[in-house]
């Protein structure tokens, strides 16, 4: 029976809801891992699980417009569109997934809240709740009651304006923002929240590439990728550090290809051997679908969890032996580097090996292809950012293409690859708890106010602040920040103890059943629909991983006419909330999103003539002073950075875990239980374990264990139930899939000056489950 399918079973009333999903009963069946990503599987599975949403013609008329120039940008990964070489199906298997969910004919109308009390859905998978389709109505829990009802869009606003006028400072609440959410909803948000006169707009970047953000402004005065699409394709060398591109990103694998092809060595350096690094079968060429493989990666890595610091300075600490530094260039454009060259050479090889877990000679094949190639892309994702030293991690790739002059060079560079589709543009249009001064300075002048200038609270402050009872109102514009945050447990308290709890969603999940005394939901268009304003149908912009802004059109009929668009539903909470405090025409920004563009244009630098440049044919570029060889650090140099190779407080029978995704989710968003590529089909429940730390514990394949988690001074966290998978993996190291293994992330446990929690370095040690 499909899940979806399941009724939901009947609970008794004062039943509590439960933050974390059910246990599972049985372990997984488990077969070899993959050894290619992509081919004629991918294509099956995107055409399965379209069709289970939606017909046939539906399924064409959707993936014909995803990632068009005159159609949607998909709502999965923010990789970039190609320029030359674009397909009329331009996307991946989880793009496919993606819009599949949003563009589904399955709803989720008032009958079902109706029917079943929060607790009641609560016991249900994540799986099964994004399975039930699209909110189509506005809904209230109302203080005392247990379950959704259907509201008014205006009684909705009116509460919401209730809750936020009663606070006794601004402060008291959180703004939230999701990485879907589109440069125009986002800059009138942020607008909002300003003019509402707080900076609490804590975002998901908090959670995922913050670290990559704080490390690269102190580096080289910039906090994104410096490399276009192109470049990276026709790079000689890639390095991935801490990314699965075949699950994650998968359109990043044409890239791949394209380079491979070229003769790019690609060099993979992560704890797992992922297929979709190992090699490629383009599903939209003939022998891809026939299984033919390209060969991606010539050389993979296989670093202990965290130990990427350890075998950056072994990689430059030979180079430097070697010679093969840019001198000219770390002369001219840099600062730093006798402090650098100093603490490598007091750095014993015995200390590199031990930190990272590889030999010295796996370091020394790396940095050879490094020491070889004339452009160099260094990429890198979430493997790198979420630990405690994550912008240290960060920084030691800077340091790379310092030594080597591989910034500003044409084809060579940093490459960021951000795992959603806007989350790089929500951060460009002041969804940022700390925007700098000047861009405040300019929000003030276009709209004549003064925009709060104390430094508002990101994602962990702001748990702690609802904890505290301080922070009384949270509203989240998309997401599902119960799952995606740390130690889920106290992040669920955290929620309870707020008086009003607001999301704004298309589908159902998790954070919508544990709710303040009062919880709101209001559903909105997704992107792959029609959005109709007053002046007519609106198109919305979105930022991707290297800089380009383009349009995106939705084609499909909204899913229910009581939907409104985020940007219509910020403006209506505007305008219910500030009222005369307020001089923004905030309906007719609604009513037209071109005049949302032309104050984005005053406002945001690299947005002049916004509304000409992105209707031109794949939008326009942000300008990068890093291609200019401009660094805006204090010195206008770019600046080596030296850390210590990080230390784990590790018992002899501890173990580090990190958390990662199955091939069968996007984020917290579950579409399924099979992890193919990983050989793990229906459960999603696991810990991947080296063999030989499975047998030194006494345990076996699929046996059911409990993870325990330590952080100093804390109590012991546990998350019950994972079976076990023998799987080739560091010894002393797992891994663990999230949001189920979140509960084990302390939320004291995050990284320095960025505050990203340190999901990937968890300290656990695994018992057996008693039955």
């Amino acid at each position: 029976m499909e899940e979806h399918d399941r009724d939901v079973d009947a609970a008794p009333a004062a039943e509590a809801v439960r933050a974390e999903p059910p246990l599972e009963p049985d372990p997984p069946r488990l077969t070899a891992p993959k050894t290619t990503a992509g081919g004629l599987p991918a294509v099956q599975s995107s055409l399965a699980h379209s069709l289970r949403q939606m017909h046939l013609g539906r399924t064409v008329k959707t993936w014909l417009a995803v990632n068009q120039s005159n159609g949607f940008d998909c709502t999965s990964c923010a990789w970039g569109d190609p320029e030359e070489h674009r397909h009329k199906f331009e996307f991946c298997e989880n793009g496919a997934k993606a819009m599949a969910a949003e563009a589904t004919e399955k709803r989720a109308g008032p009958e079902l809240f109706a029917a079943h009390s929060l607790a009641q859905l609560s016991r249900q998978s994540d799986q099964w709740l994004e399975a039930q389709g699209r909110l189509t109505h506005p809904l209230i829990r109302r203080p005392g009651s247990d379950r959704y009802e259907p509201v008014s869009w205006d009684e909705a606003f009116d509460r919401v304006a209730a809750h936020l006028k009663a606070l006794a400072s601004p402060d008291g609440a959180v703004f939230y923002t999701s990485g879907r959410t589109s440069n125009e909803a986002a800059f009138v948000y942020q607008l909002f929240v300003r003019q509402f006169g707080t900076n609490n707009l804590p975002d998901c970047s908090n959670m995922c590439h913050e670290s990559s953000g704080v490390a690269l402004a102190e580096s080289i005065g910039w906090g994104k990728s410096t490399v276009t699409l192109e470049e990276l394709e026709k790079a000689d060398a890639i390095f991935c550090f801490g990314q699965n591109p075949g699950t994650n990103h998968p359109r990043m694998l044409t890239s791949l290809q394209v380079a491979a092809r070229h003769g790019a060595k690609i060099v993979s350096v992560n704890p797992l051997d992922e297929a979709g690094l190992r090699g490629f079968q383009h599903p939209q060429e003939a022998l891809g679908l026939l299984g033919v493989s390209t060969p991606l990666e010539r050389l993979h890595l296989p670093v202990r969890i965290n130990g990427d610091v350890a075998a950056l300075k072994g990689m430059l600490k030979l180079l430097l032996e070697w010679g093969a530094q840019d001198a000219a260039f770390v002369e001219a454009h840099t600062e730093g580097f006798e402090a650098l060259a100093a603490d490598l050479r007091a750095t014993g090889w015995e200390e590199i090996e031990r930190g990272s877990g590889l030999t010295r000679g796996e370091i020394e094949k790396a940095a050879r292809v490094a020491a070889d190639a004339e452009r160099l892309v260094i990429c890198w994702a979430m493997g790198l950012t979420q630990h405690r030293n994550g912008v240290a991690n960060v920084q030691y790739l800077a340091n790379l293409a310092l030594l080597l002059g591989m910034l500003g060079d044409r084809g060579a560079g940093l490459c960021c690859v951000r795992g959603h589709s806007n989350v790089q543009g929500d951060r460009t249009m002041g969804i940022w708890e700390r925007m700098p001064d000047d861009w405040l300075d300019r929000l003030g002048a276009e709209f004549g106010f003064d925009p709060p200038r104390r430094h508002g609270l990101d994602t962990v402050a702001a748990i702690e602040a609802m904890l505290k009872g301080e922070a009384k109102v949270f509203i989240g514009m998309g997401g599902n920040f119960l799952s995606a945050a740390p130690d889920t447990r106290a992040t669920a308290r955290g929620l309870e103890n707020c008086a009003l709890t607001v999301h704004v969603a298309t589908k159902l999940n998790r954070s919508h059943l544990v709710t303040g005394e009062e919880a709101i939901l209001l559903p909105c268009l997704g992107r792959t629909e029609i959005d109709r304003q007053a002046s007519g149908e609106q198109f919305v912009t979105v930022e991707n991983a290297f800089c380009k802004v383009s349009g995106s059109h939705g084609h499909l009929e909204p899913a229910s006419p009581e939907l409104r668009s985020e940007v219509a539903v910020v403006c209506g909470l505007a305008e219910k909330t500030l009222g005369n405090r307020s001089t923004v025409d905030w309906r007719g920004l609604c009513a037209d999103y071109d005049r949302i563009r032309d104050h984005i244009a005053r406002v945001v630098p690299g947005f002049e003539d916004f509304n000409a440049r992105v209707r031109e044919r794949g939008g326009f570029a942000l300008p990068c002073p890093i291609r200019e060889r401009r660094f805006r650090t204090p010195s206008g140099r770019a600046r080596f950075a030296v850390h210590p190779i990080p230390e784990h407080d590790i018992g002899p029978d501890q173990l580090l875990m990190m958390t990662i995704r199955s091939h069968d989710q996007f984020n917290t968003t579950i579409y399924g239980s099979e992890d193919r590529y990983r050989g793990v089909h229906g459960g999603r429940r696991v810990v991947f374990l080296h063999p030989d730390d499975v047998a030194a514990r006494g345990l076996h394949s699929g046996q059911a264990v409990d993870l325990v988690s330590h952080f100093a001074g804390e109590e012991e966290r546990v998350a019950e139930r994972f079976f076990v998978v023998p799987y080739a993996i560091p010894r002393g190291c797992a891994a663990t899939y999230f949001p189920e293994a979140n509960v084990l992330v302390p939320l004291r446990s995050k990284a320095d000056r960025s505050h990203t929690p340190a999901s990937k370095s968890v300290v656990i040690s695994v018992r057996p489950s008693h039955p």
